[in-house]
């Protein structure tokens, strides 16, 4: 009986999993598990970057840089956690890399500039505020928190996955997430009746 070739399958009806093990024993030379993940969760990348980031052309540049990351790194990839988890950890990661980056390089600006409240309004556009939906108010909670309510509303990871990537214990995040959406629900309230 002739075995099938090794890539020849349908990667769709594959789990996150047996992609990964696919993507193993293929990589480099084929690439098909890889990018089906990538397919799968391309969207919701770009969403989550950009929601950290408060632009699309930053949100792109890392959603690259993560694609890249997961293509070199899912080989040692050891599935200790869901591919899923792991693929946010790398998400986090980058876009707080690039959180810094952006604002060290807001700062330089300010500083070497004649004006610099006029230059620092310039580097702040687009505003969040200037968006709708979530965006809007994202900006009214810290960077944890909102990294907290993006990896839960937009990733739609669970607590633990959350904690994981954070770096946090499981009722730290728990506890952070419901004062975020507490502290949401009162400035909605306050807009509501102003």
């Amino acid at each position: 009986m002739n075995k099938p070739a090794p890539h020849a399958y349908d990667p769709t009806t594959l789990s996150d999993e047996e992609l990964v093990q696919r993507a193993h024993g293929e990589l480099f030379h084929v690439t098909r598990a890889y990018e089906e993940l990538m397919r799968r969760y391309q969207r919701t990348l770009f969403n989550v970057c950009a929601r950290y980031l408060g632009n699309d052309r930053d949100a792109d540049d890392v959603c690259q840089e993560i694609m890249l990351k997961v293509l070199y790194g899912l080989k040692n990839f050891e599935g200790k956690s869901k591919f899923k988890t792991w693929l946010y950890s790398i998400t986090y990661n980058e876009c707080i890399t690039q959180y810094r980056k952006e604002r060290r390089k807001r700062r330089l600006v300010e500083a070497l500039s004649l004006d610099p409240m006029e230059e620092a309004s310039e580097e702040r556009a687009p505003k969040l505020e200037e968006k709708g939906g979530m965006d809007r108010w994202l900006v009214h909670v810290g960077q944890v928190d909102r990294e907290i309510l993006v990896l839960r509303f937009v990733a739609e990871l669970e607590f633990q996955e959350i904690a994981d990537i954070m770096h946090m214990g499981l009722s730290a995040t728990k506890m952070r997430y419901k004062r975020a959406l507490d502290k949401l629900r009162d400035k909605f309230a306050a807009e509501v009746e102003g």
